[in-house]
C-alpha cells in the first residue's frame, strides 16, 4: 500500500511564500503522474496541479504564474511551491498519483494532508 505524506505547510501572510512536499512510500505509482489537490473548509477537493514523469505540468487557474509543481524521481517526491499566497489559498493540501484522461484521477489512498493558512 503505497503512502503519501505532505509536509511543509503553515501560517504565511499573505503575498508569502511556501514549499510543500509529498514523499510517497513505496515503488507503486512511481512512473504515473502525480498531482496537488487541496480542499478548503465546507468546499469539495480541488485539483491544483499535475506533472508527469517526464515533468509536463498543468495548473489550475487560479493559481498559475504563481504556484510551481516539480518532481525528484530518483525520490519518489513531489513538490509544490507556492509564491504570492492569497487568502483564499487556505486549505489543506494533498498529493496523489493520478491517471490523466479526459479528467484527473486520483488512484492512491489520501494522506493526512498539509495544511495551508494564509492571512490576509
Amino acid at each position: 500500500q503505497v503512502q503519501f505524506v505532505e509536509s511543509g505547510g503553515g501560517l504565511v501572510q499573505a503575498g508569502g511564500s511556501l514549499r510543500l512536499s509529498c514523499a510517497a512510500s513505496g515503488s507503486i505509482f512511481s512512473i504515473n503522474p502525480r498531482a496537488w489537490y487541496r480542499q478548503a473548509p465546507g468546499k469539495q477537493r480541488e485539483l491544483v496541479a499535475t506533472i508527469t514523469r517526464g515533468g509536463s505540468t498543468n495548473y489550475a487557474d487560479s493559481v498559475k504564474g504563481r504556484f510551481t509543481i516539480s518532481r525528484d524521481n530518483a525520490k519518489n517526491t513531489v513538490y509544490l511551491q507556492m509564491n504570492s499566497l492569497k487568502p483564499e489559498d487556505t486549505a489543506v493540501y494533498y498529493c496523489n498519483a493520478v491517471i490523466i484522461t479526459s479528467s484527473t484521477i486520483p488512484l492512491g489512498s489520501w494522506g493526512q494532508g498539509t495544511q495551508v493558512t494564509v492571512s490576509s
